[in-house]
């Protein structure tokens, strides 16, 4: 089974609630595919002497370990963990689709130029609903998926 992580802001209620609606209409549309959602596993390791390296370590591996990386890139600018992640997944030669739902706009299409050139694919949309955005990842998922 393939697997994603899903890579994305998760400080607020609101961004974790994203999280998990958009990974849901994910999985219901590419259902051979585990979704793996970084803010499901980092609780245990905070309330740890070292738990933040251990959010990091985590993180890291979990991206070492996946096919693919879906990562949301909403805001004013990009979240600075969320654009490590996909640097990393970059430099260990993991396809990223970025996801971009934000009409702010900062640089190149709302992105910092070496953001969007790190995505292999980049959905931009800012007028969809859920389950628009959502047919619209899945299928570069899907072609990401299919060609490797």
């Amino acid at each position: 089974m393939k697997s994603i992580y899903f890579a994305g802001p998760l400080f607020t209620m609101a961004e974790k609630q994203f999280n998990l609606d958009f990974s849901s209409h994910l999985k219901a549309r590419v259902p051979k595919i585990e979704i793996v959602l970084p803010q499901e596993r980092a609780p245990s390791y905070l309330l740890q002497d070292n738990g933040q390296y251990l959010v990091f370590r985590d993180c890291l591996e979990m991206i070492e370990n996946c096919d693919l990386v879906v990562a949301i890139l909403d805001g004013a600018d990009a979240d600075s963990g969320t654009s490590v992640e996909i640097g990393y997944a970059y430099a260990t030669k993991k396809p990223v689709v970025g996801v971009r739902t934000d009409f702010r706009i900062s640089e190149e299409r709302g992105l910092n130029l070496m953001l969007s050139n790190i995505c292999t694919e980049l959905v931009l949309d800012i007028n969809s609903d859920m389950d628009s955005l959502a047919d619209k990842v899945s299928e570069s998922i899907k072609i990401i998926l299919q060609s490797s």
